[in-house]
C-alpha cells in the first residue's frame, strides 16, 4: 500500500476495502465503479489502446454488494455513477445525474446514470462525447472533467471533502483540485495510480484563479 499527498489530494494505491476503514467519514462520496459489463470486451476499439484492459480481466463482473454499501457508508452523501448497475445495493431515490452522451444510437449508452443518496430532481448535463475525448483519453471508462466538476457543484451545501474508492485515472481528483475541494482518492491498479497522481500534480499546478496554490508532493509506503 502507497500514500501519495498533493496539495489537498491524499491517494492511495490499494484495496478501497482495506483502506476505507482507516478513514474518516467525507462530506461526500463521488464515485464510478466498474459496472460488471465487460466494457473491456474484444471489440474495435480494443485498436485504440484498450487491450492491457482485456487482458487484466477489468470490469468482468461488478463490486459486491458489500463492497457498494460500505462505499456509500464512507460519506455523509454519496453519488454513484453507473448505479443502475447496484440497484440491489442501493435504496430507491428520486435524485438522479444523467449524463446525456449527444449521440443517440451509437454502439455504446445513450447517457450514463448516477444515483444519488439525497433527494431532489433528477439533473442532466448534455455535453458530447467527442468533447470529452479533449481531455485525453487515459482510462477506458474515463468520465469528462467537466461531467465531474458538474456533478460535484450539485452536491449537497458544504460538501468540501470527497472521497473516490475506484479513483481510476483520477478524474474526480482533478475535478475536486478545479473547485478548490480536498479529496481522497483509492485506487487498486498501480498503472493508473500513476496516472492520476500526474494528472492531479498538473491540475495543481494550474489552479483556477480563486483557488490557493497547493504544497508539494509528499509520497509515503504504508504496512
Amino acid at each position: 500500500m502507497e500514500k501519495v499527498e498533493i496539495g489537498d489530494c491524499t491517494l492511495y494505491l490499494g484495496d478501497c476495502l482495506e483502506i476505507l476503514p482507516t478513514l474518516s467519514k467525507v462530506d461526500a462520496v463521488v464515485t464510478d465503479p466498474p459496472y460488471g459489463i465487460n466494457a473491456a470486451r474484444d471489440r474495435n476499439s480494443q485498436k485504440w489502446g484498450w487491450k492491457d484492459y482485456a487482458a487484466s480481466g477489468w470490469d468482468k463482473a461488478r463490486p459486491a454488494k458489500e463492497t457498494i454499501m460500505a462505499v456509500v457508508d464512507a460519506g455523509k452523501h454519496s453519488v454513484v455513477w453507473g448505479g443502475n448497475y447496484f440497484t440491489d445495493a442501493l435504496a430507491p431515490s428520486d435524485k438522479w445525474f444523467v449524463w446525456d452522451k449527444c449521440q443517440s444510437e451509437f454502439s455504446l449508452a445513450d447517457c450514463e446514470l448516477a444515483w444519488c443518496s439525497f433527494p431532489g430532481a433528477i439533473r442532466r448535463i448534455s455535453y458530447p462525447r467527442s468533447k470529452a475525448l479533449q481531455d485525453g483519453k487515459e482510462h477506458a471508462t474515463q468520465k469528462p472533467i467537466e461531467v465531474m466538476q458538474w456533478c460535484i457543484e450539485r452536491l449537497p451545501k458544504g460538501c468540501m471533502s470527497i472521497l473516490d474508492p475506484f479513483m481510476g485515472s483520477g478524474t474526480t481528483g482533478v475535478a475536486c483540485v478545479k473547485l478548490g475541494r480536498k479529496f481522497i482518492g483509492i485506487e487498486i491498479e498501480p498503472k493508473y495510480f500513476d496516472i492520476a497522481c500526474k494528472r492531479i500534480e498538473k491540475a495543481c499546478q494550474q489552479p483556477d484563479l480563486f483557488v490557493p496554490p497547493p504544497s508539494k508532493m509528499k509520497q509515503e509506503k504504508l504496512l
